[in-house]
């Protein structure tokens, strides 16, 4: 399911893979994918003004690096080694459970939620490769993953943001 994928996205969604198995999530959410995309910005949109730090508060996230510094592990360079393989990680979908899709690499597997895997679909629904744009859009085309209502918390106008992504709008 990568195939279509750009570098950025990739790295965005296998971020998130990291970001979920860190947090010791069951599976990959949507607030993972949008905490990944503000942490690695696969874009350049001036209307994402939401930092990785305004969305770990509001998604009541702690950022684990302050307890690894004490242990003496630098979070930056574990996950600079798991993401250097970014190869690796692959995006796939049960062969039995075609709304199985999954997301496995050298740190483990972890399923999609439902939630995520609508993101994906729609990212892949729209024509050429898979961007971290699409991947917003299908962030924000869903109503109920409370993406929206996350940005919007962050200051992020999401209206703006919305238009600028290309998606359609009611006036």
């Amino acid at each position: 399911m990568f195939s279509r994928f750009t570098d950025t996205a990739r790295h965005a969604f296998v971020t998130a893979g990291v970001l979920a198995l860190e947090a010791g999530h069951g599976r990959l959410g949507t607030d993972m994918l949008l905490l990944a995309l503000a942490e690695t910005r696969p874009f350049e949109l001036e209307s994402f003004t939401a930092t990785a730090a305004s969305l770990r508060e509001r998604l009541d996230l702690r950022d684990t690096r302050a307890l690894l510094a004490g242990l003496g592990i630098s979070l930056d360079e574990v996950r600079g080694r798991t993401l250097a393989g970014v190869g690796e990680w692959r995006l796939t979908r049960h062969r039995l459970r075609p709304l199985h899709v999954a997301l496995y690499g050298p740190r483990g597997e972890i399923a999609l939620t439902g939630g995520a895997r609508k993101v994906v679909e729609v990212a892949l629904w729209r024509p050429g490769a898979v961007t971290g744009e699409s991947l917003l859009w299908g962030l924000l085309a869903d109503g109920h993953n409370g993406a929206a209502r996350h940005l919007q918390g962050a200051g992020v106008n999401v209206r703006a943001l919305a238009t600028e992504v290309g998606m359609p709008t009611r006036s």
